[in-house]
């Protein structure tokens, strides 16, 4: 039986509460080195360009939010996201914290679009409040059902080899859950790679696949049948997002579930998906505007019977993975597991980056999204001029 997603607050406090007004806020854009690229479909990325907003209260508190560019999925570059924030700065100072809801959708009417810095935003509103009243976002949003998720994690190399070696490596570590970038490097090859990392990870640890839009119809059902045997939990995004006919015609002769991932933006976009067939869809914050929105999609996937995967963008620092992870603790279902990213950067804001323990990654101890920011680390990751 699905269980009812919680009820997501008008308001985060009584009306009573004195007001947390806000005196500041400021657009820093980051440039964050990977550990080594990541190959997915017609991209191979080393650096991910994000920004963070920084929320300051009159009474000195401070709230931060993080959003990552992704001019291929929602459309947001680097310079866009700052002029968004600048853009929306003026309806935010001198705004009552509390009020987030309504603020939050204040902003939504005067911005269309423009997702990533209106998640960015409400992140760094959450934070604030929940750091000014001593509590999780997480309790903000509606409350935990879990404290901790097993995240995913995932493999895209040059080589076969590369990949399985990656696997056992990470296997090592306590990852249990593994996604193959596909559409990478030719047919063939991906299907190869699928084989070898079944066989690497055994018969029984979750290996799903995800081509990014990279393959056409056809690909997807030669890679579907090639991959026959290897046991992928999931097909995510095989074509691209505007080819909801030929999804529909896939989605009824695969014999792999297929997700979907970049065409979805909003509810329509999942309705319309879940019409087609599809079986499961990853929730982004940056997607889809924030919090309430992904609170909101989560509750259409419910009620439409979908999977549910939660995944940050790669990469993102502990700051928004730490949201991506309150919203995976919220949601009743995570039946296709979750997506941290941190885990891939060289480098990281906060002063104590999300670590995982046995297998699986905590809800921070701390308040709001429970991690501290290293001024330091932004300083010297900052970038100048930006397009």
């Amino acid at each position: 039986m699905t269980l009812p997603l919680p009820m997501q607050p008008t308001r985060l406090l009584p009306q009573s509460a004195p007001p947390l007004l806000i005196r500041r806020l400021d657009a820093i854009p980051l440039a964050l080195p990977l550990k080594k690229p990541v190959s997915m479909a017609g991209v191979r990325i080393a650096q991910a360009h994000n920004i963070l907003v920084r929320i300051e209260a009159a009474s000195g508190v401070v709230g931060w939010g993080e959003a990552a560019s992704a001019p291929s999925m929602t459309g947001d570059t680097p310079g866009s996201l700052l002029a968004a924030v600048e853009y929306l700065k003026p309806l935010l100072l001198g705004q009552n914290v509390w009020q987030h809801r309504a603020l939050t959708a204040r902003l939504r009417r005067a911005l269309l679009g423009n997702t990533g810095a209106h998640s960015a935003i409400e992140m760094a509103l959450l934070d604030l409040a929940g750091r000014a009243e001593n509590r999780k976002v997480v309790e903000l949003i509606g409350g935990a059902v879990r404290q901790a998720v097993a995240p995913m994690w995932l493999i895209g190399n040059p080589s076969i080899e590369q990949d399985a070696e990656e696997a056992v490596a990470k296997m090592r570590e306590g990852f249990l859950f593994f996604k193959l970038k596909v559409a990478t490097k030719g047919l063939e090859q991906d299907i190869r790679a699928t084989h070898a990392l079944r066989g690497v990870l055994g018969p029984d640890l979750a290996l799903c696949a995800d081509a990014n839009c990279g393959m056409s119809a056809q690909e997807a059902l030669d890679y579907i049948a090639g991959a026959r045997g290897a046991n992928v939990l999931f097909l995510e995004q095989p074509l691209g997002a505007d080819e909801l006919s030929d999804l529909a015609t896939l989605a009824r002769s695969s014999s792999i579930p297929i997700g979907a991932d970049e065409g979805i933006h909003a509810i329509g976009d999942i309705e319309a998906h879940a019409s087609r067939g599809v079986a499961g869809i990853s929730l982004k914050l940056i997607k889809l505007g924030g919090f309430s929105g992904a609170l909101d999609a989560a509750a259409a996937c419910a009620r439409l019977g979908l999977k549910i995967n939660v995944a940050a963008k790669i990469a993102e620092s502990s700051l928004a993975t730490a949201a991506a992870l309150q919203l995976a603790c919220a949601l009743p279902s995570l039946d296709w597991g979750v997506s941290l990213t941190h885990f891939y950067l060289a480098d990281d804001i906060a002063k104590a980056p999300l670590r995982m323990r046995d297998g699986s990654v905590s809800l921070p101890a701390g308040a709001g999204l429970g991690i501290e920011v290293d001024e330091r680390a932004i300083a010297r990751l900052r970038v100048g001029a930006v397009s």
